[in-house]
C-alpha cells in the first residue's frame, strides 16, 4: 500500500500532503538532532603548522590527531562544520563495502585488498576506542552486515566474494535467509560491524580538538593555495590568508582539484534517504544489495522514537531531475516492509568515486608533499574519512604510514583506470556541449510557485526559481568551476552541475563544491521595442 496523504497529516508536524507524506524540506536527522557550535570567519591572516580545509570527518579527525601530537591546527570550513556529506551519511561502520574484495584482487592483488580491508578495520578500531574512552552517548551499537541479492543469477557474485573474503583472512558468512524480510535470494553476512550517531561522536571529537587549541572557522571559503614561497599559503574568499608547513584539502571534492589532474579522476553519485517511523519492530542488522536497485537499511533513533534509514536510488550527478519521485519511492519500500506511521526525514548525499574505486590520499603532485588530499570514499566515508584522516596526519608530521602507497593519489592503473576515465571524461564532456545547445522551452511567466526551471530570458540561457511568495530568482546557469551548464534538481531546490558535482541554491550560493564562486545572480530586463 502506498504511503498515504492520511498517514503524513497524522504524522503531525513537517509532513504535507504532496509526495507521499515526504517532509516539506530536506533534512538530515543527525543534523537536526545534535545542533553543533558555532564558529566565527576567519577575519585576519593567521600562521599554523597545518591548514586543512574541510570541518567534516575527515578533517576534525586529523585535527584533532595533529593537535595532540602539539602541531597547531587550522581549520576552514566553507559552510557550518559537519554539515556537509559527514552530517548527510547513512552512518555505517563497517569493513563491507558492497561487493570490492574479489574485485581489488583481481585489479590490484591479495597485498593491497587485504591491505584496504585492514585500512578499515583500524578505522572502525579507532572510532570505538574513541566512543569507549570518551563514554560517547552515541548510539553505538555492534550489528551484522549484510549484502545481498535478489536474482538468483547473482548468487555466483556473492560466492565470488566470499572466497575473496577466505583469501584476505576475513571472516564471513553466506547465508539463505536473512532477519529483515527484504526478497533476497542470498546474502553475505560480516559479524560485528557497528553503526552509531555520527555528529554525535563528532561533537565530541570536535570539542576535544578545540580544547587542544585546534581553531576552527567556519563561513570561510579557501579559494587557493600558493606554493611559491618557502611556506605554502592559503588564500581565502574574504582575502585573508593563513601561513602553513602543510595544507590538507579535507573538503570532499579538493578546492585544489587541478593538482595532479585529479578532478579528471573523480566522478559523483547523488543518494537519498528516508527516514521512517516504522509501525513493525526493526530485526537488527544492517544490509544493501548488490542488484539494482539499490537498497540500503539500518536502524536509528532512540528506542521510544525508532527509525528505519532506508536508502538508495543512487545516480551521476546532474543526470536526473525526479528526486522526489525517489524519495517517494524508498519511503514506499520501507512502508512495504516494517509500516510507516510517518516519514520523518529525508534527504540526500554525495558520494566521490575515483576511477579505480580506491580513495585518493596524499599528496596529488609528488613535487608538493606539503598539499594533501583526501577524497574518494565511494559511499563509505565514516572508515574510509577516518582511515584517511589517521594517514594525513602521519604524512603531515613526515612520518611513514603502510597504506600511503596503497591510496596515493599520484597513482594510475591501465586497469581499470584507463577505461573508466575514458568513460568519464566523454559523459562530462558530453554534459557541457549538451547544456550548451540545448535551448529552453520555458519562459520565467510560465513558473508556478515553487517550481524551477531553465528558462529563455531576453534571448538567452539562464535559470529561473519562483518560490512560494511569488518571488522570482534568476541566475546564469553557467557553473563556476568549469563552465558546464547546471540543472535544476526540484527535490532539493538546487542548481546542480552534472560535470563535477557542484551544488548551488536558488539565489546562486555554493552549497557543495569544487565550485568556490557563487552563480551569477540576473535581474530580469524589458524586452526593447521593435523599430
Amino acid at each position: 500500500m502506498p504511503f498515504s496523504q492520511g498517514q503524513a497529516k497524522e504524522a503531525g508536524a513537517g509532513m504535507t500532503g504532496g509526495n507521499a507524506g515526504l517532509p516539506e524540506t530536506a533534512m538530515s536527522y543527525w543534523i537536526e538532532s545534535e545542533p553543533m557550535p558555532e564558529f566565527g570567519p576567519l577575519e585576519e591572516d593567521a600562521d599554523a603548522d597545518v591548514a586543512i580545509v574541510g570541518a567534516g570527518i575527515t578533517g576534525l579527525t586529523a585535527a584533532w590527531l595533529l593537535a595532540k601530537e602539539g602541531a597547531r591546527v587550522v581549520v576552514l570550513e566553507a559552510g557550518r562544520v559537519l554539515q556537509g556529506t559527514t552530517g548527510h551519511t547513512t552512518a555505517k561502520v563497517t569493513a563491507q563495502h558492497h561487493l570490492i574484495y574479489d574485485e581489488l584482487i583481481a585489479h590490484f592483488g591479495h597485498e593491497k585488498a587485504k591491505l584496504y580491508y585492514e585500512a578499515n578495520r583500524d578505522a572502525m578500531a579507532f572510532i570505538q576506542g574513541r566512543v569507549r574512552e570518551w563514554n560517547i552517548d552515541c548510539d553505538w551499537a555492534e550489528e551484522d552486515a549484510y549484502v545481498y541479492v535478489t536474482d538468483n543469477r547473482s548468487v555466483e557474485k556473492l560466492e565470488k566474494e566470499l572466497r575473496a573474503y577466505d583469501a584476505l583472512g576475513i571472516e564471513g558468512e553466506l547465508v539463505a535467509e536473512l532477519p529483515v524480510s527484504v526478497d533476497a535470494a542470498a546474502a553475505l553476512v560480516m559479524r560485528k560491524q557497528a553503526r552509531f550517531h555520527p555528529l554525535r561522536y563528532m561533537r565530541r571529537l570536535l570539542d576535544e580538538a578545540v580544547r587542544l587549541g585546534v581553531r576552527v572557522h567556519e563561513n570561510t571559503t579557501a579559494d587557493g593555495v600558493d606554493t611559491s614561497g618557502s611556506r605554502p599559503v592559503v588564500r581565502t574568499a574574504g582575502g585573508r590568508k593563513v601561513r602553513c608547513n602543510a595544507v590538507v584539502a579535507a573538503s570532499h571534492y579538493p578546492f585544489i582539484d587541478k593538482t595532479g589532474g585529479l578532478f579528471a579522476r573523480l566522478h559523483i553519485d547523488r543518494s537519498y534517504v528516508v527516514a521512517i517511523r516504522p509501525k513493525q519492530p526493526y530485526p537488527g542488522g544492517m544490509y544493501i544489495s548488490a542488484d539494482e536497485p539499490r537498497r540500503s537499511l539500518r536502524l536509528a533513533g532512540s528506542p521510544d522514537q525508532p527509525l528505519v534509514l532506508v536508502g538508495g536510488e543512487n545516480h551521476r550527478i546532474g543526470m536526473a531531475d525526479d528526486a522526489e519521485r525517489r524519495y517517494t519511492v524508498l519511503a514506499e519500500f520501507g512502508e512495504r516492509l516494517f509500516g510507516a506511521e510517518s516519514v520523518a526525514y529525508r534527504w540526500s548525499a554525495q558520494d566521490i568515486i575515483a576511477t579505480d574505486k580506491l580513495p585518493y590520499v596524499g599528496p596529488p603532485d609528488k613535487d608538493k608533499p606539503i598539499v594533501l588530499v583526501a577524497t574518494g570514499y565511494r559511499k563509505w566515508g565514516m572508515t574510509g574519512g577516518t582511515a584517511a584522516a589517521m594517514l594525513i596526519a602521519d604524512l603531515a608530521l613526515g612520518r611513514g604510514n603502510r597504506y600511503a602507497e596503497l591510496f596515493a593519489p599520484a597513482r594510475f592503473h591501465a586497469d581499470p583506470d584507463l577505461r573508466t576515465l575514458v568513460s568519464t571524461n566523454a559523459k562530462v564532456a558530453g554534459s557541457l556541449i549538451a547544456g550548451k545547445l540545448e535551448m529552453p522551452g520555458r519562459t520565467p511567466e510560465s513558473l508556478a510557485p515553487d517550481e524551477g526551471a531553465v528558462v529563455e530570458l531576453n534571448g538567452k540561457r539562464a535559470g529561473a526559481y519562483l518560490d512560494q511568495h511569488g518571488e522570482l530568482h534568476l541566475v546564469d546557469t553557467t557553473c563556476t568551476h568549469m563552465g558546464c551548464e547546471v540543472k535544476w534538481n526540484p527535490g532539493e531546490r538546487t542548481w546542480d552541475c552534472p560535470c563535477h558535482g557542484s551544488r548551488f541554491d536558488f539565489k546562486g550560493n555554493v552549497v557543495e563544491g569544487p565550485a568556490m564562486k557563487p552563480l551569477e545572480r540576473l535581474e530580469p530586463q524589458p524586452a526593447q521595442a521593435e523599430n
